[in-house]
């Protein structure tokens, strides 16, 4: 009788590290901002392919990837065989869509030699969703659980989910028709039905149900990248980032009919697409407020929604201007007359389009806090002041109640 003898299937030790893990574990090195941490493990880090291949060496050193057995195994090979595990492992991450990397150029050598400085990888639109679902769970799990919809508003029209009444009918509303109010509006005119089983049905008696008019939104995230969000000891840029990309997978999930936009602004002010968030270091050094809002509301009139917003979050005073002749007037020391006259003349031009600006401050200067709150109230808009720490929590609930809320 022929034996089959069975023993523990140990496999590629590539295929034993989880990829979600691995990005997770990796996320402070793939969201790098400039931020020169004394602590961090990722020193000197950039989108080269040498330095992914450091982070990830050091993340399987960390013992966190592995189980105890297959840490046992990484822990037994030599130096050519940790450099082989690793082109294994960023093979699958590519296989996989997370990220996209170049191949060393011509004569460079052998990857895992030293060789691949010049190569570059860049996360992939896949790879940053799963960083943004992260990160958006990990903001809502102090919150709990919240029942996330669409907009309400007060308006009504013909939809699918009732609320009880009903209109006549109008060419392009949705023919949900209210059956009992139509056959009532036939027998308050033709009277009783006389047996023969047939209505005289006329187009003034239909009657459509009425459903909660649900509104689309635009959002543009108006982030500060100047030099300031790195200074100080403190890294406030990293943080937002993270919080901006929940923002985007939030939306992106719940709210399928929103847009969300990303405007940088620094000494000048750009629109960047929102799958280049995770590549967006600090820089240059200024802090030009008013080119931000005057980018952040050219996006918002090609948006076509019919709701409107910006999200700014920001550490400094507006302390740039953008001149008519396109030079940048600068004033290192901030709350400059004629920039902040300028800056409030371009929130006065939001409010008149009807986009409301909630801001997110990450610094609590006196001088600051009144220029915030007088901004906040010219349109209608919120000012937080909250730390790195907390901006997630505050930004992602004060999203949600509004949504919870009936607007105009």
């Amino acid at each position: 009788m022929k034996l089959t003898r069975y023993t523990k299937f140990t496999g590629d030790l590539s295929s034993s590290v989880g990829l979600e893990d691995l990005l997770q574990a990796l996320s402070d090195f793939l969201l790098d901002s400039g931020f020169q941490d004394p602590y961090s493990p990722f020193q000197n880090a950039d989108d080269s392919m040498e330095s992914l291949r450091e982070a990830i060496r050091q993340a399987l050193e960390s013992g966190e990837l592995l189980d105890e057995d297959a840490q046992e195994q990484f822990e037994k090979l030599d130096a050519a065989q940790v450099e082989e595990l690793i082109d294994k492992i960023i093979q699958r991450m590519k296989d996989e869509s997370y990220l996209n990397a170049e191949e060393p150029s011509e004569g460079q050598g052998a990857a895992g030699e030293g060789n691949d400085t010049d190569a570059k990888f860049e996360v992939t639109d896949k790879g940053m969703d799963f960083l943004g679902y992260k990160a958006l769970r990990d903001l809502l799990g102090p919150i709990g659980k919240s029942s996330l919809g669409r907009h309400d508003t007060r308006h009504e029209a013909a939809g699918v989910e009732t609320n009880g009444s009903s209109k006549l009918y109008e060419f392009g509303d949705s023919l949900n028709l209210d059956i009992p109010a139509t056959l009532n509006s036939v027998f308050a005119r033709e009277g009783p039905p006389d047996g023969s089983g047939v209505l005289n049905l006329e187009y003034g008696d239909l009657q459509v149900q009425q459903a909660d008019y649900q509104s689309s939104c635009a959002t543009v995230v108006l982030l500060d990248c100047s030099h300031s969000m790195i200074l100080y000891g403190e890294d406030r840029f990293t943080p937002a980032k993270r919080v901006a990309m929940a923002l985007a997978h939030l939306i992106r999930t719940q709210y399928p009919g929103d847009s969300i936009d990303l405007v940088l602004f620094h000494d000048s002010a750009e629109h960047i697409p929102i799958s280049q968030l995770p590549r967006v270091k600090v820089g240059p050094h200024y802090t030009n407020t008013r080119e931000g809002l005057r980018v952040a509301q050219r996006v918002l009139r090609g948006s076509g929604k019919d709701m409107k917003q910006i999200v700014m979050i920001t550490d400094g005073k507006p302390s740039a201007l953008t001149l008519d002749d396109g030079r940048i007037y600068k004033n290192a020391f901030g709350l400059d007359p004629i920039v902040i006259a300028e800056t409030l003349e371009e929130v006065s031009r939001c409010k008149r389009a009807g986009i409301m600006i909630n801001t997110f401050m990450l610094a609590n200067e006196f001088q600051l806090i009144q220029f915030v709150q007088k901004m906040s109230a010219m349109c209608r808009g919120k000012a937080y002041f909250t730390t790195p720490q907390t901006l997630g929590n505050y930004l992602l609930m004060d999203f949600m109640s509004r949504r919870s809320k009936q607007v105009n």
